[in-house]
C-alpha cells in the first residue's frame, strides 16, 4: 500500500514537471519570429518589397523600417502587437492616408518618419494633426499632396482647427400616409406643432411631437373642403388658423383652450377671395396682419388686420393679376410685400407709415412667369429665391436699389424653391414634379448655392423646418405621394 502511494506521488511529480516543460516549450515556440521579406537584428527590423505590414515582430525589436514596399495603405491595428517600438519609419511608401489612431498605445515612440508619401491632408487625417500636437515623439517634416487648400503645405504647420470636417445630411425619418400641399410649424404655449393642408381630404392635419416614442403623432384636425393652405398665427396667446379653400369660401378658426378644440370664428370675404393660393402673416408696429394671394381672374389679393375682436379687410392690393404667392420681408429695415403672378412680373410693395398701407414700388425686370418668391439672409445680405415651373429659377440679391441675379437653377417642373436655415447652415430646396428634389447649400466663399443632396419626394409643394429636443427636422409636403419628414443629422468626416 505504501509502495503504491509512493509510485503515485512520483508519477504526479513527473506529470507536473512534464507539464511545465511543455508550457515552457509552448511559450518558446510561440515567440514571434522575423517575418518573411524582413531582416531582423537584435534591436532593428527592415522590411523590403512587402505587400502589407506584418502583424508581429520579435519582442526585442525597437526600430522598424519599410523600404520600397508595395503597399499604398495600411490597415488599422497594424502595430498593436508592437507597443514597445521607438521608431516607426513608413517613408517613401506612396501612402495616401493613415488609419485613425494607428499609433494608439505606442507610448514608447520617439520618432516617426512619414516623408516621401502622398498624404492627403483631408478630414481623414485630422486625427494625425491632433496626435502630432499631443505626442512626445518627433515627426519629420511632411508635405501635403492635397487637397488644393493644403497642397504643398507642411502637415506639421497645420492645427486641428485648419480642418472643416463637419457636414450634414437630410436622412429619411418618418413618412406620413397622406398627400399635402402646404406645411407650417409653430409654437403655441410650451409646445411645438406642425400642420399640413390636405387638399384631397379637405383637412388641416395637426401633429405634435411624442417625446417618448420620438415620432410625430396626430394632435387634431380641422375639416374643410379642397384645402390649400392652413396658416397658423398666435396673437396675444391666442392661436388662429387661417384656412384657405378653393371652394366654399375660406375661414378663420380659433383654438378654444377650455373646450380643447378648434372653433370657426369668421368667414373670409368670398367676393374678394375667389381662388386663394397662399397666405402670409406678419407684424407691423406691433399690429397683426395676414394677406391672401388670390389667383382667380376676378379676385383681389387682400391684406387683413386684427382689430382685437376679429380680422377685417384692410387693403386690396390690385385686381385680376392671378397672384400665386405673396412674401413678406423687410428691405432696408422697411416692411415690404412681393407678389408673384402668372400674368405679370413680381411686384414689390412698400409699407407707407403715413398711409398705413402698402404702395407699389417697382417690379422685378425680366422675370415673367414666377410662381413663388421666398427670401433669406446671409449675414447682412438679403436674397430671394424665385420659382419657375417652366424655365430657370433664380437666386437674386438686393444691391440697395434692386434685386440682381446671382445664380440660375434649371427647374423644369418646379413649384417650390424654398430657402431654409438650420443653425449656421443655409439651404435652398428646389422641388420638381419630374425629377428628384435637389438640396443646395450656401457656399460663403463662392457667394452661391452648391449641390448638396437629392431627395426623393413626389411633387413637393412646400418645406418647413422644426426644432424639437435639440433635433432638427425638415417637413416636406407631397402633392402626389407620401408626405415626408427628414432629420438633419450632423456627420464628422474625421471619424470615418
Amino acid at each position: 500500500m505504501g509502495y503504491g502511494n509512493k509510485t503515485l506521488k512520483e508519477c504526479t511529480v513527473l506529470l507536473c514537471v512534464a507539464t511545465i516543460l511543455l508550457l515552457a516549450e509552448s511559450r518558446r515556440v510561440k515567440q514571434p519570429r522575423c517575418p518573411a521579406s524582413c531582416t531582423c537584428t537584435k534591436d532593428n527590423a527592415l522590411c523590403e518589397n512587402i505587400r502589407s505590414v506584418p502583424h508581429s515582430f520579435p519582442p526585442d525589436v525597437f526600430s522598424l523600417s519599410f523600404l520600397k514596399s508595395g503597399f499604398t495603405q495600411i490597415t488599422g491595428g497594424s502595430f498593436l502587437h508592437s507597443p514597445a517600438l521607438h521608431l516607426l519609419s513608413l517613408a517613401y511608401n506612396n501612402l495616401g492616408t493613415l488609419p485613425k489612431d494607428v499609433f494608439k498605445g505606442m507610448d514608447a515612440l520617439v520618432k516617426v518618419d512619414l516623408k516621401g508619401n502622398n498624404l492627403e491632408c483631408d478630414c481623414k487625417l485630422k486625427w494625425l494633426v491632433e496626435w502630432m500636437h499631443t505626442t512626445n515623439a518627433m515627426v519629420d517634416q511632411i508635405l501635403c499632396s492635397g487637397p488644393p487648400l493644403f497642397q504643398g503645405k507642411l502637415i506639421n504647420d497645420l492645427v486641428p482647427g485648419s480642418f472643416d470636417c463637419i457636414t450634414a445630411e437630410f436622412a429619411s425619418y418618418q413618412p406620413l400616409m397622406f398627400e399635402s400641399i402646404s406645411v407650417e410649424s409653430f409654437t403655441f404655449g410650451m409646445d411645438t406643432f406642425v400642420v399640413f393642408a390636405q387638399p384631397f381630404t379637405g383637412t388641416c392635419s395637426f401633429l405634435e411631437w411624442d417625446h417618448v416614442e420620438t415620432v410625430f403623432r396626430t394632435y387634431d384636425s380641422i375639416q374643410s373642403t379642397s384645402t390649400v393652405v392652413c396658416k397658423p398665427m398666435v396673437i396675444d396667446n391666442q392661436l388662429f388658423i387661417f384656412v384657405a379653400q378653393l371652394f366654399g369660401g375660406s375661414h378663420i378658426y380659433k383654438r378654444d383652450i377650455s373646450a380643447n378644440k378648434f372653433i370657426k370664428i369668421q368667414d373670409i370675404d368670398i367676393l374678394k377671395i375667389r381662388k386663394p393660393n397662399d397666405i402670409e402673416t406678419f407684424l407691423i408696429d406691433g399690429e397683426s396682419f395676414f394677406v391672401i394671394a388670390d389667383s382667380s381672374k376676378a379676385g383681389y389679393t387682400t391684406v387683413y388686420k386684427w382689430n382685437g375682436y376679429g380680422f377685417y379687410s384692410h387693403q386690396s392690393l390690385h385686381l385680376w393679376y392671378r397672384d400665386t404667392d405673396v412674401e413678406y420681408l423687410e428691405i432696408s429695415g422697411k416692411p415690404h410685400l412681393i407678389l408673384a403672378s402668372s400674368s405679370q412680373r413680381p411686384v414689390i410693395y412698400q409699407w407707407s407709415k403715413s398711409l398705413k398701407q402698402f404702395d407699389r414700388r417697382t417690379d422685378i425686370p425680366e422675370m415673367e412667369d414666377v410662381y413663388a418668391v421666398k427670401h433669406f439672409k446671409v449675414k447682412s445680405d438679403l436674397f430671394i429665391c424665385l420659382t419657375r415651373f417652366i424655365g430657370d429659377s433664380k437666386v437674386m440679391r438686393w444691391d440697395g436699389a434692386m434685386f440682381k441675379e446671382v445664380q440660375t437653377m434649371p427647374s423644369r417642373g418646379s413649384m417650390v424653391f424654398q430657402p431654409v436655415s438650420i443653425g449656421n447652415w443655409q439651404y435652398a430646396i428646389l422641388g420638381s414634379d419630374y425629377s428628384l428634389t435637389q438640396v443646395y447649400q450656401w457656399d460663403l466663399k463662392r457667394g452661391q448655392f452648391v449641390h448638396f443632396q437629392d431627395l426623393n419626394i413626389q411633387a413637393p409643394r412646400a418645406f418647413s423646418v422644426v426644432s424639437i429636443d435639440n433635433r432638427e427636422f425638415l417637413l416636406a409636403s407631397s402633392f402626389r405621394g407620401k408626405t415626408q419628414i427628414y432629420e438633419h443629422i450632423m456627420i464628422d468626416l474625421s471619424n470615418n
